[in-house]
Formats: structure tokens, sequence, C-alpha cells
């Protein structure tokens, strides 16, 4: 064997073993999941049953003051794909629907999660909800409406869809685009099939635990993203988990999603990748109060989907965007711990750019601190000083471990009082509350701290016209941002 022939083996060699010491990373995100609705979290007023994800949290760390980067789905899944903040692009309110969720809202050139896992090694796979906009070409390349006037129609087998999952940075995709027209299953970029949305969790359920199985073929490490329909509407159980609660179908469906994540968990078990996986748990936003028929299940069965949090999706308050943040990798994070530091979900791209060694540009992941320390330590510090909130109607708030301000005299979303409502009260424009004293956010002290209202404006001033949170050279935001939100719409849609 020659010398050039012996030095080549050894430095594959090398590359396999770095590959191999790399973990695979498992990011299970469930829609409209309240952090109320996962029992470990909620013990005193959570009654859905959900023993596979408590089983999950004796085995992990469990956030506590985790957050979603905006209160509806279309954004908080931008920013934990990308690392930014989605009030930086065009969409300032609301979600992408009707015609603009045929115009792809994460730019081509903006890095993302997968985009930046595949520089380090990994193979890169979505499945599920995509919701940040894509569109159709039929079988003669022309655009396909799916309103097609105003009735939704799915789009025909073989239609094409460029600028999906698999244009930003994702090797493989199956999933639908968002709850409306979940009919249409994609795979890749073609539509391949029309299913009944009732069969779609287990659909994926099933396809997660293929993956999985599949990866062991492989000597690549892996990122799935794994974006669950459920419990978002249509609250669909299947047949065989309807009435398995005795309080609704939106418990039941709580329930069946229970089950698919410990269906995905045990499957990496099975396979022999537990030990190398590191696995999310976590939801894009808080619970849709409507949708759950939150007011039942809190009066006659004493299930409160916020917990003590006031507000739910939609909303600037914490029901709003404090989400199930669950966290397992054995070995590297202690079992059965808590964490009570304040982290967004903007957190992934900076987590997996610090696990891999790949180094981030300096537009890459902007408003992404990574929280690597806090899974060796659920007591080291954090970098995570501020975080910026954000409701469907496109208010502001911002956070530190104590304040929250919040920049709109309502819940800035579906909750009562709306901001119409308050402003019709008299309520104040502004609302600032002790989250150590007030989680509850029961009583606006805005008036006996000036300086802290002031201060936290001008830092909220501060990261919107830096165009970043972190350190670093400066970046311009897609188009002006307006923190008052004064002319915008009362009710934004969303699915």
């Amino acid at each position: 064997m020659n010398t050039c022939r012996l030095i080549l083996m050894l430095l594959l060699s090398v590359q396999l073993l770095k590959a191999q010491e790399k973990p695979n990373i498992v990011y299970i995100i469930c829609d409209d999941l309240g952090y109320g609705d996962v029992q470990a979290l909620n013990p005193e007023k959570g009654k859905i049953l959900t023993p596979a994800i408590d089983a999950f949290a004796k085995e992990g760390m469990t956030f506590t003051d985790a957050h979603s980067a905006s209160a509806v789905c279309t954004p908080s899944r931008y920013s934990l794909l990308t690392g930014r903040y989605s009030w930086r692009s065009k969409l300032q309110n609301g979600v992408l629907r009707g015609g603009n969720e045929f115009e792809p809202l994460i730019d081509k050139e903006l890095t993302t999660v997968p985009g930046l896992l595949k520089k380090a090694g990994y193979t890169t796979m979505a499945m599920g909800k995509w919701h940040l906009g894509f569109s159709f070409l039929d079988n003669d390349g022309k655009p396909f409406d799916m309103y097609n006037g105003k009735k939704l129609v799915n789009a025909p087998i073989g239609a094409n869809v460029p600028n999906g999952p698999v244009s930003r940075g994702f090797d493989g995709y199956i999933g639908f685009h968002h709850s409306a027209s979940m009919n249409t299953v994609i795979k890749d970029d073609k539509v391949i099939d029309h299913m009944a949305p009732i069969k779609m969790l287990q659909f994926l359920g099933e396809h997660a635990k293929d993956y999985i199985k599949e990866s062991t073929k492989k000597k690549e490490p892996f990122f799935l993203y794994l974006a669950l329909n459920s419990p978002h509407s249509p609250v669909v159980p299947s047949e065989e988990w309807q009435g398995k609660s005795g309080m609704g179908s939106y418990a039941d469906f709580v329930m069946e999603t229970d089950f698919v994540v410990g269906k995905v968990l045990k499957s990496l078990k099975e396979n022999g990748l537990e030990k190398n996986t590191l696995v999310f748990f976590t939801s894009d936003n808080g619970c849709s109060a409507p949708v759950a028929k939150a007011g039942k299940l809190e009066k006659e069965f004493g299930h409160y989907p916020s917990a003590d949090f006031r507000g739910y999706k939609s909303d600037i308050w914490e029901g709003g965007h404090r989400i199930p943040f669950i966290v397992k990798w054995p070995g590297k994070i202690k079992p059965n711990t808590t964490n009570s530091q304040l982290i967004c979900q903007t957190s992934l791209m900076a987590t997996c750019a610090a696990i891999t060694g790949v180094e981030l540009d300096a537009d890459d992941g902007v408003d992404s601190y990574s929280i690597l320390p806090l899974l060796k330590n659920n007591k080291a510090k954090t970098d995570y000083k501020l975080v910026v909130h954000h409701s469907i109607n496109g208010k502001f708030s911002i956070r530190n471990k104590k304040w929250k301000l919040e920049l709109t005299p309502g819940s800035g979303g579906w909750s009562a009082p709306t901001d119409k409502k308050a402003v019709m009260e008299g309520l104040p424009q502004i609302q600032l509350y002790n989250m150590k004293k007030d989680w509850e956010e029961t009583t606006n002290v805005y008036k006996k701290h000036p300086k802290i209202v002031k201060r936290l404006t001008e830092e909220l001033e501060r990261i919107v016209e830096n165009g970043r949170t972190t350190s670093g050279e400066l970046q311009q935001n897609d188009v002006p941002v307006d923190i008052y939100k004064s002319g915008v719409a009362e009710k934004s849609g969303a699915h």
C-alpha cells in the first residue's frame, strides 16, 4: 500500500469518527399545544394524560421559561429555522394565507438550520407542516391557484412545488403546507397524494419511524424536523383515539399526539440510536382557545391549557408564546432536571453551530444564542438577556428575566380584552409586569417604574434598528418595522 493511499484512508477514518461523534438531532414541534397541555408541566391543572411526554421529561431537561418567537405559527417556524425574528421579514403580523402563502417567506440566500447542518455533514429531513410559503405548478408548468376563487381545492397529483423545504436546506420532505390544505400530500418537490386529514398524524409518525430505521444504514448523522399537525384544527383524532379522554375531541387529539411522540422516541431506542441523539420536544405557540374549547375544559374538567399563565395562542401574554420545551441527550443532559432560564426557540441555529463546530457568518442566526451550556449544566448562565415577543396583530413585547414590557393596551390577539376593547375601556397603552412576582400578568405596574419602561423601550428600539439581537456586524431588516403598530388591523387570520 503506497503512502498517499494510507494517508487518504487515515483521513477518511478521522472524518468518519468525527461524524459518529456528532449527535443525530430530532426536533419534534407540535401545532398549538399549550404549556399546560403537558401533564408534567401542569400537574395540578393538567387533566389530559400525556404519559410518553411525561416519561421523556424524566429522562431529560425541562425548560419552564421557554418561548416561541411569536404567538402564531408561520412566524415562529420562520424564527426557529433561521435564528432570526420573523418581524425582520416582510411578515409583520398574522400568518401566510391566501395569495401571500405562495411566496416563500425564507429568503433563498438566508442560512437555515438544515443548511448549516449540511455543512457539518448531516443529512436533513423535514416532515409535516411547512406553512412558510411555496408555490404550486400544474403538470403544464403553470401556476396553480389552490383557492380557485374562494373555495380551496387540492393541487393535482404530480404538480411541482418549487421553493419548498428541499430548496431551503432539507435533503428530503414529506408533508403538507398548512391545515387548510392538509389533504394535499407533498414529497420533496412533488404532490404525490390526496389524503384525509384524520390520517395525517399517524402518517407522520410512521414516516418518522421509517426514516429513523433507514438512518441506521447511513454513516452520516441526521437532522429530523418533525412538525406534527396536532392538536391544531381540524381536530381529527383517529378512530382508535376518539372518546379516549372523556373530555372531548381536543383532549383525545392531545392524547394521540402524545402516543405518536412516544412512538418516535421508542423507534430511536429500538434502532440503537437513542444514546447519540439529541431530541427537542416543543410547540410552535400556545393553545388555541377557540379550537380547544378552553372555557369548557377549564370549567367542566379542571384542565387549563395555559396552566397558570394568562392568554392563549395569538396573544402577547404568556399563554400565547410560553411553550413546552423538553430536551434529552443521554450522557450530556442530566435526567429529570428543570431549567428556569429565559430562552427562545431562535436558539436552535446557534446551538447546532456550537455542537457541530460550524462557524456562523455575520448574517446568520442574528437573534440566536446557543443554549448548549444550559443543556450541560442547568445552572449555567445564558446569553439570552432579552427576548422579544410578537402577537398575531404584530404587537411587541420585550422581556428580561424579571420584567416584561408590552407595547399594547390589550392582549394583542384574540383574548379579551382585545386591543380595541382595551382602548374603549380606557386602559393604558403599555403594560409592565414583574414576572418574578406576577407571572400571571394581573397587575400593570408601568406607572411605578418609568425608568424600566424607558430602558426596555430603548432596548427594543436598539434590537430593531441593529437588525440583530446578538453582537456582531449590523444587519438590515427586510422592511421598516413599527414597534407600536399604530395602524395594524385588529383581526389577522390564522390557520
